[in-house]
């Protein structure tokens, strides 16, 4: 949710940036998603103190493990909203979130080179730590003026990536994934556009080919994600189609950043019609959420 809602506001930031909106949109969905980031941070902590025997457990599961580094990965894109409006407390949320995803990164690579692992429990999850964690690192570290730092982080997540990506797909290939798990797709949709975001933040001057050869396979992915629709929507509606937003903010995002950058052709006239789409994709998911939360089954265990 966080890294949707944020996501969101970067792209209105960006439109408003280049004169197409007011300032104000941007600012207040990336507030928002700032108290939803800290919303789901005392609920967390509230879970540790009242049921730490399940977040242990769900800690060392092969699959849901690596979904613990959200935790650093939304604080820092929650500090790059707040930024603004905050210096200070936003610096110190990037440079907690800086720490943690690159522990986190370290010991989740070490996990993983350490073999044993089923083969189904290789899923598109696996990318969080290195991958989304790399990324958005870069985006933070540049949002801060740290665009060195931002290049290290940029690169472990782009070979971390494309070690990853063949992984993933020879799984998917070979065999199909669970019902339950096939929101994560969302988290195999993101990297690309999140790498144009990121490729863009920590350099300079006009985007150069790299940059728009990861916006087209960004692309590629988002044709995919559409012919996959039909087989996505056999998952019931959940807070995990969250997954699919970071991804679609992203998108749109880095159409706009490459035409503020100064890019011309087809990407201009893409960048509004995405930027439409996510919106219309996001405000949809966010809806059904709270119609969830109206009826008391946002939280597993609940009850209408």
């Amino acid at each position: 949710m966080v890294l949707g809602l944020c996501g969101l506001g970067n792209g209105w930031r960006a439109a408003a940036r280049l004169g197409l909106a007011p300032n104000w949109i941007g600012e207040a969905i990336s507030i928002l998603g700032v108290a939803v980031w800290f919303t789901w941070l005392c609920l967390y902590a509230a879970r540790w103190r009242n049921d730490r025997h399940a977040v242990l457990q769900e800690a060392r599961d092969p699959t849901s493990s690596f979904f613990t580094s959200l935790a650093p990965v939304a604080t820092m894109i929650a500090g790059v909203g707040l930024a603004p409006h905050w210096p200070a407390a936003a610096w110190l949320m990037a440079l907690a979130g800086l720490v943690g995803v690159t522990l986190f990164a370290a010991w989740g690579a070490g996990t993983l080179w350490m073999g044993g692992r089923a083969f189904e429990a290789t899923t598109p999850i696996l990318y969080m730590p290195t991958v989304g964690g790399g990324f958005v690192a870069a985006i933070t570290c540049a949002s801060f003026g740290m665009k060195d730092l931002g290049l290290l982080y940029f690169g472990a997540g782009l070979l971390s990536w494309l070690t990853l990506e063949s992984i993933v797909v020879h799984r998917m290939i070979l065999r199909t994934l669970p019902v339950p798990l096939r929101a994560s797709l969302g988290l195999h949709f993101a990297p690309p556009a999140v790498a144009c975001v990121a490729y863009l933040s920590v350099t300079d001057g006009p985007p150069d080919r790299l940059a728009q050869i990861l916006f087209g396979y960004a692309l590629f992915q988002a044709l995919v994600m559409v012919r996959l629709v039909p087989w996505l929507r056999m998952q019931p509606f959940s807070p995990a189609a969250w997954a699919y937003t970071f991804g679609v903010s992203a998108l749109p995002l880095a159409a706009l950043r490459l035409t503020e950058r100064g890019l011309e052709g087809p990407n201009g006239n893409l960048a509004i019609p995405l930027f439409i789409i996510a919106n219309l994709f996001i405000g949809w998911t966010a809806l059904r959420t709270v119609v969830l939360l109206h009826q008391r089954k946002l939280l597993p265990g609940s009850r209408s």
